[in-house]
């Protein structure tokens, strides 16, 4: 190595030590030593690259941020985040992925976001588990009417009051039940004013937080009783194994037609893209269709779910082409 090369390392290994013992930021450093912040940045990319620092970050999490990039690359959606669950019940489910998703909500949301709210318990988790940050002009809103009486406590109107309430954020409410006796019914509730300003508010939702419902006899829309016996086995007919918003999806993730869509209230996943940032969180085994299928058909940009989950996914979308 000759003299210049010996002093050109020397330079390299002082601002790395300043940048990354002594915590500079680059600014500081250029000024110290009289050189441009663009130099400092080269520099340190140059150490970087020659050895003189080597960078190692203990991870704990590189089982499931592994299982992540997998979910990217496989699927094309934006970001993945997986959770490991060792006590495997479903409020220890519920309250991990609620809690994984408002964490991932504090460093999303933007001033003036408008956030669309659906129905269901893995959104309520998530409404649970936020705690206020500083965010101005935020609206809240829902994207679907209500699913009966029963459980009203995770309806869209509830979950889009609690994330309000946490974010101390004005919200608006949807007065109309999700689902209507027939399509003249819908027609004479669109009319409503107070109704399509909602609706209308909702489908331009910058952000949204959407659950992934299975199709069964088992899921929280026909629990509710607002989707009857007749609507479940039309759907199931023409192939939809996942709920999400007022749509139902095939295997494919295609957005399929059934006769209950001319009386239901409520924003197609089709109106929320592709100006809206959709989050989808759910997670167990029942639902692994559910989220294959929304993520074939690109139906969101992030998926928040558990590890176990995401690895059955994995495995069904690779073996059920």
């Amino acid at each position: 190595m000759t003299d210049l090369q010996n002093e050109r390392v020397r330079l390299l290994v002082k601002i790395s030590r300043l940048y990354y013992e002594d915590g500079l930021n680059q600014q500081d450093i250029a000024k110290r030593l009289g050189i441009s912040r663009p130099h400092v940045s080269r520099m340190l990319a140059a150490a970087r690259a020659e050895g003189i620092v080597n960078i190692t970050i203990n991870n704990p999490y590189s089982r499931e941020q592994n299982i992540e990039q997998e979910l990217i690359e496989t699927f094309g959606i934006l970001d993945a985040f997986v959770v490991s669950i060792e006590e495997h019940s479903e409020q220890r489910l519920l309250h991990q992925l609620g809690r994984s998703c408002a964490v991932l909500l504090e460093s999303m949301l933007k001033d003036n976001d408008i956030v669309g709210v659906m129905a269901g318990r893995t959104v309520t988790a998530v409404a649970a588990e936020l705690e206020y940050f500083a965010r101005n002009g935020l609206q809240f809103t829902p994207l679907v009417g209500g699913w009966g009486s029963t459980g009203s406590s995770w309806h869209a109107n509830s979950n889009t009051m609690m994330f309000a309430e946490r974010m101390k954020s004005n919200y608006w409410l949807l007065h109309a039940p999700a689902v209507v006796v027939s399509q003249e019914t819908k027609e004479l509730l669109m009319k409503e004013p107070e109704i399509a300003n909602v609706l209308e508010v909702a489908r331009k939702s910058t952000v949204a937080i959407v659950g992934i419902g299975q199709v069964s006899k088992e899921a929280t829309i026909v629990q509710t009783g607002y989707f009857g016996n007749a609507d479940l086995n039309d759907v199931l007919r023409q192939g939809a194994v996942a709920n999400v918003c007022a749509s139902f999806l095939n295997i494919q993730g295609e957005n399929i037609a059934f006769s209950a869509k001319t009386r239901m209230l409520g924003i197609d996943i089709s109106e929320l893209k592709p100006h809206t940032h959709v989050i989808g969180v759910a997670g167990s085994q029942d639902k692994v269709k559910a989220i294959t299928a929304t993520l074939r058909g690109k139906w969101i940009d992030t998926l928040v779910t558990d590890l176990e989950t995401a690895q059955r996914v994995l495995d069904f979308h690779k073996h059920n082409k």
